[in-house]
């Protein structure tokens, strides 16, 4: 066997050798990763929006695909997540915001990410409005939507009840209505056949 022969084997051999105790070594001293723990998803998501006009700053909470106003922006959140209060807070929301333009149409400002910790960096701004991303909530004061719906399927007591019906007439006295207004001299113009 050649000097060359016998050194590359030697080689070889050494090297798996460091190779696999490099391994061993890396795998018993490699401290366990953090326990990543889940997204909270959570029913509500927590806005501020500005009137640029007034200077008033409003925060206001919009249910999970349920559409709120403000102004004249339309903002529906799809998801909220944030992450436990023992972590780092990580609170983003996926919305659409729509525009309602002055001939009334609606039309799509935003469709992203908006993140709580950076409210600068995905926030709607608008000529007139700008919306940004607070948090997200597991409860809020504001109704949910099925309460408000199932209020509306409900008869409310002080609305408006449709009147009785006037005694019976006969059919031939009732009174016919009329298309026509009397003629400015007084005369009478409806066909009476």
């Amino acid at each position: 066997m050649s000097y060359f022969a016998r050194m590359s084997t030697g080689l070889f051999a050494a090297a798996s050798v460091l190779a696999a105790s490099t391994a061993a070594f890396a795998a018993a001293q490699a401290p366990a990763a953090p326990p990543v723990s889940d997204r909270i998803t959570n029913p509500v998501a927590e806005f501020a929006g500005i009137d640029k006009i007034t200077g008033r700053i409003i925060t206001f909470d919009v249910y999970i695909d349920e559409t709120v106003q403000f102004g004249a922006l339309q903002v529906t959140p799809r998801v909220c997540y944030s992450r436990p209060e023992t972590e780092q807070p990580k609170t983003d929301s996926f919305v659409e915001v729509d525009e309602i333009t002055l001939d009334r149409k609606i039309r799509r400002i935003f469709t992203g990410w908006m993140f709580a910790e950076s409210p600068g960096l995905n926030a709607v701004e608008h000529a007139v409005y700008d919306v940004w991303l607070k948090g997200c909530k597991q409860k809020s004061d504001v109704p949910p939507p099925t309460a408000a719906k199932a209020d509306t399927g409900k008869p409310k007591t002080n609305a408006a009840k449709p009147k009785a019906p006037a005694q019976e007439q006969p059919a031939e006295t009732a009174p016919e209505p009329t298309d026509t207004a009397p003629a400015p001299n007084g005369t009478d113009t409806t066909d009476t056949n």
